[in-house]
């Protein structure tokens, strides 16, 4: 005996392909799908830098920037080369950890000490050349008391020299734009040429926090130990234990260089990158440090527009097996603004009118631009969420089929 629940399946079946078939003798339709845009006035203003010293800092250098677009918004004298002492190590980090992003090493390696690094002098933890301690160990006596010896022991073990290791370093550098420096070592200790900026250490210092977040696990340290408990290490950067939101970075300090600091922190979304450079003393360096990033989190905020996948617009397609798609953000996307102004924030939405099937998964269809005081301020590609098929009898037997199949599944 035929039951209820299969002659619904056969109505439904039946109904799916009248529906189709009246796509097929209709697929020349055009369909025209306008954007909702928003039109309206700005009055906000756009993001302007600071360059006329008005925190009054007594640093021969400094700059803020947002860490996620690298915007700058406080700018002293940030071009300045300047002797970067161990704010060096910042790019040996960097080096460290794209070696173990990539696989190339782990962190459970072994790391031998060689005569070079044990004499290093310094900030050392005052390795042997008959010990070895793994990279996880070896990063964080370099992140939390700036160790010289266990920095050229990476050194060596990652290029097989020191020499070798800072033309890898430089030459990252370059890559960076990094236009200001010249490294003649791993570690900062003073050398002839051995130079940057502070714009430079703001560069290097946003591509370790933003493509390596993981650094943070011990860059916020601020009391560990090594070798059973035997060596103490306290954080050389004091901002880490009274600094709300503090993340990092690394202080470097010599009688040449005087003080200098890179302050990393992260608040409601913002993250910014403080630098000061050649500051008179190291309170002096920590107090600006603090005064830079106070006034950007007083100043700026991130306002997320939106978020990867979100259904931005559903447009009709023609001849395909599904007669609609859904558009969606291919990225997240967000932007940095004065506080208060984000209300001001327009956009538009820009796509292909006429779409018209196959339109494949992913396949950009627009784009949206984020608009403040008529000045773009950041801009994302809208993609198709699914695949659409063209319409032919293979298809539509094939949608069939799948549709029936997933009908037998209702209990």
């Amino acid at each position: 005996m035929l039951n209820k629940k299969f002659f619904i399946k056969i109505f439904l079946i039946f109904s799916i392909i009248i529906f189709q078939s009246k796509i097929i003798f209709c697929f020349d339709a055009t369909y025209i799908w306008s954007a909702l845009v928003d039109d309206a006035i700005i009055t906000s203003s756009s993001l302007s830098v600071e360059t006329n010293n008005s925190l009054n800092l007594e640093s021969a250098s400094a700059v803020l920037i947002e860490q996620n677009s690298g915007t700058v918004l406080y700018n002293h004298n940030m071009h300045e080369k300047l002797r970067p002492a161990s704010v060096t190590k910042i790019m040996t980090i960097l080096l460290i950890m794209e070696a173990l992003d990539s696989g190339k090493i782990n962190y459970t390696d072994k790391v031998p000490c060689s005569e070079n690094a044990s004499n290093m002098g310094g900030s050392q933890i005052w390795l042997d050349v008959s010990e070895e301690l793994t990279v996880d160990e070896m990063l964080k006596a370099i992140c939390v008391v700036s160790a010289n010896d266990c920095t050229v022991a990476m050194a060596e073990y990652l290029a097989g020299s020191e020499e070798l290791f800072v033309n890898q370093m430089n030459e990252k550098a370059k890559e960076l734009g990094m236009d200001d420096t010249t490294f003649k070592n791993c570690h900062g200790i003073d050398a002839d040429g051995h130079l940057t900026s502070a714009y430079d250490i703001a560069l290097m210092s946003r591509e370790l926090m933003k493509n390596h977040p993981n650094i943070t696990k011990y860059t916020t340290i601020w009391m560990d130990s090594l070798r059973n408990g035997e060596s103490e290490l306290v954080n050389t950067n004091k901002l880490i234990r009274n600094y709300d939101g503090a993340t990092g970075l690394k202080t470097g300090s010599t009688s040449l260089a005087l003080f200098n600091l890179s302050a990393t922190a992260t608040k409601n979304d913002l993250s910014l990158i403080a630098v000061v450079m050649k500051a008179p003393t190291s309170a002096i360096r920590f107090s600006e440090a603090k005064k830079l990033l106070d006034f950007g989190f007083n100043t700026y905020e991130f306002k997320e527009l939106g978020k990867k996948d979100d259904i931005v617009q559903t447009l009709p397609v023609a001849k395909g097996i599904q007669t609609s798609v859904d558009l969606i953000y291919e990225n997240d996307v967000g932007c940095l603004v004065k506080k208060g102004e984000s209300k001001n924030i327009s956009h538009n939405i820009s796509f292909d009118e006429n779409l018209c099937a196959p339109i494949f998964k992913g396949q950009k269809l627009g784009e949206v631009t984020f608009l403040l005081k008529g000045n773009e301020i950041s801009k994302v590609d809208i993609v198709a969420k699914t695949e659409v098929l063209k319409i032919s009898v293979w298809n539509m037997i094939s949608h069939v089929i799948n549709t029936w199949l997933s009908l037998c599944r209702i209990t």
